[in-house]
């Protein structure tokens, strides 16, 4: 809520003003119904004041929202931080016609907290270990860690596999960029901003399965190294060729598993390493 002249405008009037495109009925209906939420994250209500510099809180709301039939995993929960694994077509936060139906939101509920916030975050479709920040006053510390590369992930893939190449180890750098559409990725000239180190563990029949130690966390890195290796992940519906849009085949998941993540805590000092207890299989 910004500074203003007084007399404040009522919440109800402010958000009305903010929001032209949403109707005084349906603010009217998410404050009554306990849907705006203060800072401290209880609802507010007609008769709260407008208090300039204090923010309001509202989640958004789809018509339908698809139901992802698969469950997360705590593996981990301290003051500061939480450690989870989620499934294959979870979203991390909201996005597109998913909301409730995200890790982020989901750990919310169960755990009570309403400050959580992803310190790293990995595609709906591949499942695996994500950290989230249960603290706000220390969340910068666990960010930092991201962004001065002192966090070594380990991923597993199934992968397409001619099985004609001699080959069991790969180093992969190139620039990463923003393509088209939107959500795509691609490859381009210019200064490196893209590693990673990849090793085969097991090939059978025309599959194999690879263990991959992203150096950098570029948007889709690994899906788009392995693409250019000619080792497309099985079922990845973007890479190399877009497919068309369908609905979720939850029996076909993007055979990718963020598996393990290691680290020295921030706060502690202490090594800290966490495995999901999910695997993908030949």
């Amino acid at each position: 809520m910004p500074e203003r002249k007084k007399p404040y405008p009522t919440l109800l009037a402010f958000l009305v003003d903010r929001f032209p495109k949403i109707t005084e009925m349906i603010w009217l209906e998410r404050i009554t119904s306990g849907k705006v939420l203060s800072e401290d994250g209880t609802p507010v209500s007609l008769t709260t004041a407008y208090t300039p510099n204090q923010r309001l809180f509202y989640f958004r709301e789809v018509a339908e929202e698809p139901v992802i039939p698969f469950e997360e995993q705590i593996l981990y929960h301290s003051k500061h931080l939480i450690v989870a694994c989620k499934p294959h077509f979870l979203p991390v936060t909201p996005s597109g016609p998913y909301v409730s139906e995200t890790l982020i939101n989901r750990l919310k509920r169960s755990t009570g907290n309403l400050f959580l916030s992803p310190i790293n975050r990995i595609d709906r479709e591949t499942a695996g270990l994500v950290l989230i920040s249960a603290n706000k006053e220390s969340r910068g510390l666990y960010q930092q860690m991201f962004m001065s590369g002192m966090v070594h992930k380990t991923y597993q893939a199934v992968v397409e596999f001619s099985g004609q190449t001699c080959e069991t180890e790969w180093f992969v750098e190139n620039r990463i960029e923003r393509g088209e559409p939107w959500f795509r990725m691609q490859t381009c000239k210019g200064k490196i901003n893209a590693r990673s180190k990849i090793f085969l563990l097991k090939a059978k029949g025309s599959r194999a399965l690879l263990k991959l130690a992203p150096l950098t966390g570029k948007k889709h890195q690994l899906r788009i190294h392995l693409s250019s290796l000619g080792l497309p992940i099985v079922n990845d519906r973007c890479y190399p060729t877009l497919q068309a849009k369908t609905v979720d085949d939850y029996n076909r998941p993007l055979q990718l598993l963020s598996k393990k993540i290691e680290f020295r805590d921030p706060i502690s000092g202490v090594a800290m390493s966490f495995v999901s207890k999910r695997d993908l299989v030949l």
